[in-house]
């Protein structure tokens, strides 16, 4: 019978890897576009861009550290390298959330019909795009610094009772109020930006399906047996909401137990971690489907060689 190691082993590298190559070709479709082709580029691309960057250095450095310890290879991370890959894993995985809400709330805004009241912010909505973006990586970067003051290798603390473990980090025992006031700051920062993802997602929902039933008695008989193009954008945005709420409120109530428990399950922990990285796996897929990166490559190529 093969055992649970050989599983998550299995699991981890195929996660990794996939997950990997999947936002590696979105995010250098991106940059062809910016430094080839810079005129055929959309204010959606930078959002896209910082999206599949953290999701691919979310899923190396959680994947990695998983991979040696499936291999046996339990003390390959000091101190220093526990709190880079700890902080960094933690900040990228936060910027995820907060590109995925930008992207929702910036395509609800780009999809506004002209005579709603809000229509105004189409044409100032792109502007706010970088300075959001940068606001989000120092935000994370300041309340994430949390984590390198109380993190060290396991290597170095035999004290399992208390606080965030792992196979090869640990977070140092500290007072219960600052560790609910530091798990609260992150779950109200993470809950702010699901619930207006969230709404964004119901409002374009509602918008497609209104002009769908508009536009439904012009659509030619040829046209009848196709799925319409306001019907794929309505799939492709329930897809990637309803696979981020799920992936994330698991994520969310395993850190919490895992965080308070007193008594540590391995396998949960490891099952914990590769849900975490379930959603930066499949985002880029449903990405590519939707933008038709294969179609930007060949026109890239096409025109390099021109």
């Amino acid at each position: 019978m093969v055992s649970s190691g050989i599983i998550f082993q299995i699991l981890f590298i195929s996660q990794t890897f996939i997950g990997f190559a999947g936002n590696s070709l979105f995010f250098t479709s991106c940059m062809c576009t910016f430094l080839i082709h810079p005129h055929k580029k959309k204010p959606v691309d930078v959002i896209l861009a910082h999206l599949t960057l953290a999701n691919a250095v979310t899923l190396v450095l959680r994947g990695f550290p998983n991979i040696m310890l499936s291999f046996g290879i339990k003390h390959g991370i000091d101190d220093i390298g526990c709190k880079t890959v700890l902080y960094i894993q933690r900040v990228t995985r936060s910027i995820s959330v907060n590109a995925t809400s930008l992207q929702s709330m910036f395509q609800a805004v780009t999809i506004t019909p002209s005579n709603y009241k809000w229509a105004w912010l189409k044409n100032k909505v792109s502007v706010y795009i970088l300075p959001s973006l940068l606001f989000f990586w120092i935000i994370n970067m300041i309340i994430y610094i949390e984590i390198i003051l109380r993190t060290v290798a396991t290597i170095n603390s035999s004290d399992i009772r208390h606080g965030y473990y792992s196979s090869y980090c640990k977070s140092i025992p500290f007072e219960s109020y600052q560790a609910v006031s530091f798990l609260t700051a992150i779950l109200i920062q993470d809950l702010f930006f699901l619930s207006l993802m969230t709404i964004n997602s119901v409002y374009m929902v509602n918008i497609l399906y209104r002009h769908h039933k508009t536009v439904q008695h012009v659509r030619s008989t040829i046209q009848s047996s196709r799925r319409f193009p306001e019907e794929r954008a309505t799939h492709t945005i329930l897809i990637l909401v309803s696979c981020f709420v799920f992936f994330y409120l698991i994520n969310t109530f395993l850190t919490i137990y895992l965080t308070f428990a007193n008594d540590k399950n391995w396998a949960l922990d490891k099952f914990g971690d590769f849900i975490s990285s379930c959603y930066p796996m499949v985002c880029p897929f449903l990405l590519i489907k939707n933008e038709n990166i294969i179609s930007r490559f060949s026109f890239i190529r096409t025109r390099i060689r021109i």
